[in-house]
């Protein structure tokens, strides 16, 4: 059987040895952390969901690869009706989770690679579409978690990436062997590789000729030697640590989306694992397919997900505080559903019109104008959901007290008054549900939503670059019988 219950994954991620720091130190057990432990809750739930007969049919699907079951999330799309499934799926585990799930970007880069390094065995004569499928085939068969990894720090953007004072702000390949390849350098703002089995490694952009080194993919597993995984830091992070209740938290079980830099130390990876390695041809291929891909799950689906949590909590609190019959509130809570139903329908409309890419491959994309137009759409309407949000919840998001007060003998009396607001919903659920919209609306999500899958200038970029007016100003000739 290729799924795995979610004690298996458990058991599974413990085996590794890492080298993971946070804070400025080295954490032993990713899995009693209550940082890191948050990343191993959101992927063991996607292995619940695939064995679950409830979600099963949303989580899991049927591999000709292998020819068993196996989970959306190591599944490449092959027609259309995979494409809205997988867009359903993403949408599924947002609203679950309310973070990320960390297996979707390993999953696009999935996608990106299949349809590459086909593209690349038909022109070059290579064999890295071999590779890479039986690298899936192992993947689907032990139903592994897969990160991915593309942003790199870069150097001065004003120079070229052969004029950076320091070689290795990009990743690089700094020796080829008989039986692999040596890289050294970064990936940055990688969403959870360090509760992942494996990651995969894209470029981060285009490259050039005289730039070899730097046009690299492959995929290694996470405790790989030379690995430092170094986590991000903030105050969502150091007030889970000092906790001793996780549900006094906005998201008390799968917490804020963790991510870290990777830092590789001269990284052996054998070739059999190397997807591309020269090609600069090629490099920015790789990132446009995953972008492409990407721009549906973030833009379409996750932010989908995560809406309906803010929906859901601002809906709480209208009626634990009486607010039901407010006109201007149930005005807001309107364009939240307008802004959610909006970014759902350009995820759905990505997946509907998508396509083979290139034809011939097998793997099906999303529509490249309506994925770049999900994500463009949903950087302004989730803040705008936040926005209104913030207004619905009110200036408590930023100054309630804890909820420890309730536990303190001294002030529990004082805070149950006070923050019932009169109603019978009681202090505790209408604080529990504010500490959520905290989460959301003063937290990394705005910030996160606008530079996911890329800022917006790049899908306004790729909009231009796909863009000739020919067919509007061909509307506008015939109607009023302008000849060329």
């Amino acid at each position: 059987m290729a799924l795995k219950t979610p004690e298996e994954f458990i058991e599974s991620i413990q085996r590794r040895k890492l080298r993971v720091f946070m804070n400025g130190q080295k954490i032993e057990d990713i899995l009693d952390h209550p940082v890191t432990r948050t990343i191993i809750e959101s992927n063991m739930a996607s292995y619940a969901w695939a064995l679950d007969p409830e979600s099963k049919d949303i989580m899991s699907t049927f591999s000709p690869l292998i020819d068993e079951p196996v989970n959306r999330y190591t599944y490449v799309c092959q027609n259309n009706e995979d494409l809205l499934a997988k867009a359903n799926a993403g949408c599924f585990t947002a609203e679950k989770l309310g973070t990320c799930i960390y297996r979707c970007v390993g999953l696009d880069c999935f996608h990106a690679a299949w349809a590459t390094t086909w593209e690349m065995d038909q022109r070059l004569g290579t064999e890295y579409h071999k590779r890479f499928t039986e690298y899936l085939k192992y993947v689907q068969k032990n139903d592994l978690s897969v990160a991915g990894a593309l942003t790199e720090p870069r150097g001065p953007r004003d120079k070229k990436l052969l004029d950076w004072p320091n070689p290795y702000l990009a990743l690089k390949v700094v020796e080829k062997k008989s039986d692999g390849i040596v890289v050294k350098g970064y990936k940055i703002n990688i969403s959870g590789a360090y509760a992942s089995h494996e990651f995969m490694v894209l470029p981060q952009g285009t490259r050039r000729p005289g730039e070899e080194d730097y046009a690299v993919a492959f995929a290694i597993p996470s405790d790989t030697e030379g690995i430092t995984y170094i986590c991000q830091y903030n105050a969502f992070s150091a007030e889970r640590l000092l906790t001793d209740d996780i549900f006094e938290l906005g998201n008390p079980l799968f917490g804020q989306r963790e991510t870290s830099v990777i830092a590789f130390d001269n990284v052996f990876v054998p070739w059999e694992r190397v997807f591309h390695c020269g090609e600069v041809d090629y490099s920015g291929k790789f990132v446009a397919r995953f972008a492409r891909t990407h721009r549906m799950t973030c833009g379409g689906t996750c932010k989908v997900g995560f809406m309906s949590n803010i929906i859901g909590a601002c809906r709480l609190l209208q009626e634990y505080k009486g607010m039901t019959k407010v006109p201007h509130i149930n005005d807001q809570m309107v364009q939240l559903m307008i802004l959610r139903e909006t970014a759902r329908a350009c995820g759905l409309a990505a997946a509907n019109l998508g396509s083979e890419e290139p034809p011939g491959s097998g793997v099906y994309m999303p529509d490249e104008m309506m994925g770049n137009v999900s994500k463009l759409n949903v950087c302004e309407a989730f803040w705008k959901a936040m926005e209104l949000a913030g207004d619905i919840g009110g200036g408590l998001i930023v100054t309630m007290p804890s909820l420890r007060e309730l536990k303190n003998p001294e002030t529990k009396d004082y805070i149950e008054e006070c923050f019932s607001f009169g109603s019978p919903a009681g202090a505790e659920r209408i604080m529990k549900v504010t500490k959520l919209l905290q989460n959301w609306t003063a937290g990394l999500h705005g910030v996160g939503t606008w530079h996911g899958a890329g800022p917006p200038q790049a899908q306004k970029i790729m909009i231009s670059r796909i863009t000739n007016y020919d067919r509007e100003k061909a509307l506008v000739k015939e109607k009023m019988n302008i000849k060329d």
